[in-house]
């Protein structure tokens, strides 16, 4: 599942980079959010699989908060590149005749580096809720149902929510994959 995570993504990503039709600010957030995506993704399932693998669930609490400070850097950016794409929906339905003019590829760049900044500010947060935390018990077979379908569905059907549907993203595929 994580590789179809990743290849689904990053064709969202090429397809969105080599079609001149598709740079529109809609498909640079899309793009954003299937980076996110990728990154979110592999913060926590390689650990999962060596997990599995070595049915041992160790690990180090420099590794522990490692982990945790991209787990909640990648799911903010989600959340925020969510909130951005939903912007300019808004923008695009609601005010169709301005929103060149509103939607202007400065704005998009500040749209997308000001979450980045915001996010990296938690790491801080995030040592600190770890450090303060206490071991409590939980069942860990729900826990671990929750981690996968959290980091490993949601990110992998992303794509085929937000883009493969669409007819101009396929069309962009061929159009891709015919020129390779």
């Amino acid at each position: 599942m994580h590789l179809i995570t990743v290849f689904g993504n990053l064709l969202i990503i090429l397809a969105s980079v080599s079609d001149s039709h598709l740079h529109s600010p809609m498909y640079f957030f899309l793009s954003n959010l299937s980076f996110a995506d990728i990154c979110f993704g592999s913060t926590t399932v390689p650990k999962m699989l060596v997990n599995v693998q070595t049915q041992s669930k160790v690990i180090s609490y420099a590794g522990c908060v490692t982990q945790m400070d991209f787990f909640i850097l990648f799911a903010g950016l989600d959340i925020f590149m969510l909130i951005m794409m939903a912007y300019d929906r808004f923008g695009a339905i609601c005010h169709p005749l301005q929103y060149t003019v509103i939607m202007n590829p400065r704005l998009c760049g500040l749209l997308v580096v000001v979450p980045w900044i915001l996010i990296v500010s938690l790491f801080s947060c995030t040592i600190l809720g770890v450090y303060l935390s206490s071991a409590a018990t939980q069942n860990s077979c729900s826990s671990a149902i929750a981690l996968v379908v959290y980091t490993v569905v949601t990110p992998m059907l992303n794509p085929f929510v937000y883009s493969l549907r669409k007819t101009d993203i396929r069309r962009a595929l061929r159009r891709f994959l015919n020129g390779v």
